[in-house]
């Protein structure tokens, strides 16, 4: 599966390199800034699991 994606990205290694660690850095931001958060939203207060 991994090999099927480097093969779609463009460029010598060097390139593909840079644009798999700017794709991996997108994915952690849009986690972090729409996922995450839009997640805790449907959290009610007492719906943990520990404390």
């Amino acid at each position: 599966m991994y090999e099927k994606l480097w093969t779609l990205l463009p460029g010598p290694p060097a390139l593909r390199v840079a644009l798999a660690v700017l794709a991996a850095a997108a994915v952690v931001l849009l986690l972090m800034t729409v996922v995450f958060p839009a997640v805790e939203t449907l959290l009610v207060p007492g719906d943990v699991a520990f404390g």
